[in-house]
């Protein structure tokens, strides 16, 4: 049997009779492509806030699931049929936070589709090339997005007495809105702060001054 599984890994499936070796070399080959996502996905977000252990979890685990449909889908053309009539009635409800996990459930799946093929060299190369491709675009450096000053205020001269402030602490700066009410100003300036925690600082300092907000273009707040 261990000579079975070993050509399996060499060779991929040649016939539709799909053997208990060739079986059990697939789920193991889509256990280790499920591991290695999981520690991959892990390493991407290791900084990040919105890391997810349930959805990395399911998202490694989806390369096992999908090699034992092919594999199942593989020995029957009545199983096949009913495989693809059940996956029709799927609905997933839970939306995916950013097109990174989209690539890793790509990834999961098409993981489980090789191996339940036994083409697994493809996977291996595959897995090189995207875990390539991941670690080199996240160092690449990406310019820093626009910010959005949002200052209230009662002060009829706001405006003039902001902007030193925004030569000195920003660039770029432009005004995106500006609401007026009998006795008070409200301003909404985007810009690319070189100071971000000076900038509010500075224009909290102004005279007539209520509140100073900074955000980012997602909303979320900074200072």
């Amino acid at each position: 049997m261990l000579d079975q599984i070993l050509s399996s890994f060499r060779d991929g499936f040649t016939t539709a009779d799909i053997g208990t070796a060739r079986i059990v070399a697939s789920l193991l080959v889509s256990t280790a492509a499920a591991v290695y996502i999981y520690l991959t996905y892990r390493f991407v977000n290791r900084n990040s806030g919105v890391y997810s252990p349930e959805f990395n979890r399911s998202c490694a685990l989806m390369a096992v699931v999908a090699c034992g449909v092919i594999l199942a889908m593989q020995s029957s053309l009545i199983i096949s049929l009913g495989m693809v009539g059940a996956l029709s009635l799927i609905r997933f409800r839970s939306a995916v936070k950013s097109p990174t996990d989209m690539l890793f459930l790509f990834w999961s799946f098409a993981a489980g589709i090789v191996c339940g093929t036994g083409l697994y060299h493809v996977l291996l190369f595959m897995s090189l090339v995207l875990t390539a491709g991941i670690l080199l675009f996240d160092l690449i450096p990406v310019m820093k997005a626009p910010m959005l000053l949002i200052i209230s205020g009662t002060d009829d001269q706001l405006s003039a007495n902001l902007n030193p402030l925004l030569k000195r602490y920003a660039r770029g700066a432009r005004v995106r809105a500006r609401t007026v009410t009998p006795g008070r100003v409200e301003l909404v300036i985007e810009l690319r702060a070189r100071d971000e925690a000076g900038l509010v600082r500075a224009a909290s300092a102004l005279p007539g001054v209520d509140s100073v907000t900074l955000m980012d273009n997602s909303g979320e707040l900074k200072a």
